[in-house]
C-alpha cells in the first residue's frame, strides 16, 4: 500500500489529538430533516426556482436528496449549520447517494462531480459559520454511501453467479466521487452504511488512488450496518470479520451505523470495539422506524442508551442516524461529555 507514505493532511493529526482527549461527536441524519421541509418536485428539480442547476433530467427527483445540494443549497447549509451549533464536531456531506451508479436512477450521472464539490463546500461554508460564533474548529466529512447495488450478491435468485454490479465498476464511481469531495474541501472519507465488504474495499482502493492523485492522504472512517438479529452485515459478516477485512486501510475510525438503534447495536459495538485496533465510532438511529417509517424514540432516550456506550469504554466518535435531528445530537453530546474515550486496543 504505497498510499501509506504519502503525507496525511493537517486534519488526521488534529483529529486523533482530539480524539485522545474527549469523545467526539458525529451529526445526525440528513434525511430526516430533508423530509420536514415538506419539498415539491419543483423544489427538488429546481424548476420554476430560478435554480442555476446546469444538469437537468426527464425523470422525477423528488426523493433524490443529493439534488438538494444544487437546487436547494440554503437550506442544505442551514440543516448542516444547525447541526454544528448543535455540538458536532464532524459534519457529514448530504452526498450519501452522489455517485454514477446511484444517480443513474435519475438519469443524473452527469450531475456527480458538481454534487461532490458544492457538497463540500456547502458544509465548510455552514461550518466556518459556527467556528466563527464559538471559536471551536469543526470538519467535513465526505459522506460515500454503499451505493444502491451489492458485489457480493447476486439481486436475481434464479441465477446466484450474477452480479449488477462489478467492483471494477465500483472503484470507478467511487473514485470519481472521492475526488470530487477532495477538491471540495472535504477533510475526511467517511464510507458508511457498508452491507456488502467488498462494496467497501472498492471504495478503500478509490481512495488510495485518489489519495494518489491528491498528493496527500486524508483520514478515513469505515461504517457498517449490522443489518438484523443475526448480527451479521447484509454479505454474511461478523463485527470481527468485517474489521479484519478493512483493517489493511488503517482508518482512522471504524465503526456501525443504521439499521438498529442503540441498544440493539450495543453487542455488536462491543465486538468490534474489542477487536479493534483503532479508534470506533458508532451513531446508530433513533429506534427502530414505527408503521409508519418514522422514529418515535426522544432525544433523551436516545442519549442515555450512546451514553452507555461512552460510561463502559466502547465509543471514540458518536452520533446519530436516521431519525435522529440536531436535538438528539445536542442530548447526546452532553450525555458523553463526562466520559472519557475508549483506550485504543494494542
Amino acid at each position: 500500500m504505497q498510499n501509506f507514505i504519502l503525507p496525511p493532511t493537517p486534519a488526521l493529526a488534529a483529529l486523533e489529538a482530539a480524539a485522545r482527549q474527549r469523545i467526539l461527536i458525529l451529526d445526525g441524519a440528513m434525511g430526516t430533516q430533508i423530509q420536514g421541509l415538506g419539498l415539491t418536485e419543483e423544489d427538488y428539480s429546481g424548476h420554476g426556482s430560478g435554480c442555476a442547476c446546469r444538469h437537468h433530467s426527464d425523470h422525477p427527483q423528488k426523493g433524490n436528496n443529493d439534488l438538494l445540494i444544487l437546487t436547494q443549497p440554503e437550506a442544505i447549509e442551514e440543516i448542516h449549520f444547525n447541526y454544528a451549533m448543535a455540538g458536532a464536531d464532524i459534519v457529514e456531506t448530504n452526498t450519501f447517494s452522489a455517485t454514477t451508479i446511484a444517480q443513474a436512477d435519475y438519469a443524473l450521472e452527469a450531475a456527480v462531480d458538481d454534487l461532490n464539490v458544492q457538497g463540500a463546500r456547502i458544509v465548510r461554508r455552514a461550518l466556518d459559520r459556527a467556528t466563527a460564533i464559538d471559536g471551536k474548529p469543526r470538519f467535513v466529512a465526505g459522506a460515500v454511501g454503499p451505493t444502491n447495488r451489492t458485489a457480493s450478491i447476486s439481486p436475481d435468485v434464479n441465477n446466484p453467479g450474477y452480479r449488477a454490479v462489478s467492483f471494477d465498476d465500483l472503484h470507478k464511481a467511487y473514485a470519481q466521487q472521492i475526488r470530487g469531495l477532495i477538491r471540495g474541501g472535504a477533510d475526511i472519507i467517511l464510507i458508511e452504511t457498508i452491507f456488502d465488504t467488498l462494496n467497501a474495499k472498492a471504495a478503500i482502493f478509490a481512495c488510495l488512488s485518489a489519495f494518489a492523485e491528491h498528493g496527500s492522504r486524508l483520514p478515513v472512517m469505515i461504517s457498517g450496518t449490522i443489518t438484523d438479529a443475526s448480527g451479521r452485515t447484509l454479505s454474511g459478516q461478523t463485527p470481527t470479520a468485517f474489521w479484519h477485512s478493512v483493517r489493511h486501510a488503517k482508518p482512522l475510525t471504524i465503526g456501525l451505523n443504521c439499521a438498529l438503534g442503540a441498544s440493539a447495536m450495543r453487542p455488536h459495538l462491543a465486538e468490534l470495539s474489542a477487536v479493534a485496533e483503532t479508534f470506533t465510532c458508532a451513531y446508530p438511529n433513533a429506534g427502530l422506524p414505527n408503521a409508519f417509517g418514522q422514529y418515535d424514540e426522544g432525544p433523551e432516550e436516545t442519549a442515555a442508551q450512546v451514553a452507555t456506550f461512552a460510561r463502559d469504554g466502547l465509543v471514540n466518535v458518536v452520533g446519530g442516524c436516521c431519525g435522529t435531528t440536531p436535538g438528539h445530537i445536542q442530548a447526546i453530546a452532553e450525555a458523553v461529555r463526562p466520559h472519557k474515550p475508549r483506550e485504543i486496543k494494542k
